[in-house]
C-alpha cells in the first residue's frame, strides 16, 4: 500500500503567472501545504510514477491532491489523467482540473477520465483565494482521502 498522507500538493501548471498566483493564494489563505509545481505533463507522469529526477521520495512526496491544468506541453492534462487512472497504485489520487477552458468537451473529457472536480481559473485574485481556502477545506480537511494501493 501507499499512503497518501503527506499533506503536499502537486501543481501541474506551465503558465509561469498563474503558478505564481496560486503560490501567493496559497501563501496569503496561510496554508500549510508544501506544494511540488511541474511545468508539463510529461514531467506529471515522471513525478507520480517516482522516476528520475523524482525518485526521492522525501524530496519529491506523492501528493495528497494534484491541482492540474488541461493545455500543457509535452502531454495534455487529459493525457495525463487518463495515464494516472490507469495505475494500479495511483488511480485513487484526487485530482482537481483547474484550467482556463469553460469547454463542455474539456469538462466532460476531464469527468470521463476520473477527475474529482472541475474549476475554472479566475480572473479575479480575490476570486482564486476562495477556490483555494474551499480546496483547502474540502480537500485536505473535510475529505476523507484513500489510500493509494492494489485492488
Amino acid at each position: 500500500m501507499i499512503s497518501s498522507t503527506s499533506g503536499s500538493v502537486l501543481l501541474v501548471e506551465d503558465d509561469p503567472n498563474d503558478v505564481l498566483l496560486i503560490q501567493r493564494a496559497f501563501t496569503k489563505a496561510n496554508l500549510p501545504a508544501p506544494m511540488q509545481v511541474l511545468d508539463n505533463g510529461e514531467a506529471a507522469v515522471l513525478y507520480l510514477s517516482g522516476q528520475d529526477p523524482y525518485r526521492d521520495r522525501h524530496q519529491h512526496p506523492l501528493p495528497s491532491l494534484v491541482l492540474l491544468d488541461l493545455k500543457l506541453p509535452c502531454r495534455s492534462g487529459h493525457e495525463v489523467l487518463a495515464w494516472l487512472r490507469q495505475q494500479p497504485e495511483l488511480k485513487r489520487l484526487p485530482v482537481i482540473v483547474l484550467t482556463s477552458s469553460q469547454e463542455m468537451g474539456d469538462v466532460n473529457r476531464a469527468y470521463d477520465l476520473g477527475a474529482n472536480s472541475y474549476l475554472v481559473k479566475p480572473v479575479a485574485f480575490n476570486a482564486l483565494l476562495d477556490i483555494v481556502k474551499t480546496l483547502d477545506l474540502y480537500w485536505m480537511n473535510l475529505n476523507q482521502a484513500p489510500t493509494l494501493a492494489h485492488d
